[in-house]
């Protein structure tokens, strides 16, 4: 097991407590192989690569080897657990500064939608004969 905090991308114990508490359980009827790197370092290992924006492959070694790394990332980005990890936490963070699990209300200005100058389609014109 490496380190507590070798990167500054790294959970602290209080993050990863809160991290494991909404993690999905395990679907029904999966058993395989014993797990050969803990979940948190996988997660570390995650976190330090979307931070930096190194390429997968250049991650360094004393971190979960980078095929691992990217197979648990694009697995749980696909199958929606990322997004439960989040959707909980934004729940969470939202709570504590006193306010409701879920926004009420939202709201989009003009700056916020971007839209093309000109009004219409662009760009497409007829073949000409």
């Amino acid at each position: 097991m490496a380190s507590s905090s070798r990167y500054s991308t790294d959970l602290t114990d209080a993050q990863w407590e809160c991290i494991e508490k909404v993690w999905p359980p395990a679907k029904g009827g999966r058993t395989g192989r014993p797990r050969t790197y803990a979940r948190r370092e996988v997660v570390n290992t995650i976190l330090y690569q979307l931070r930096t924006g190194c390429a997968w492959r250049l991650l360094p070694k004393d971190l979960v080897p980078w095929p691992l790394a990217w197979e648990h990332f694009r697995r749980w980005r696909d199958d929606g657990t990322l997004q439960v990890i989040h959707d909980a936490l934004h729940e969470q963070v939202r709570e504590k500064a006193g306010r409701e699990k879920a926004p009420s209300a939202g709201a989009i200005d003009s700056q916020a939608v971007k839209t093309t100058e000109k009004g219409g389609l662009t760009g497409l014109s007829r073949a000409k004969t």
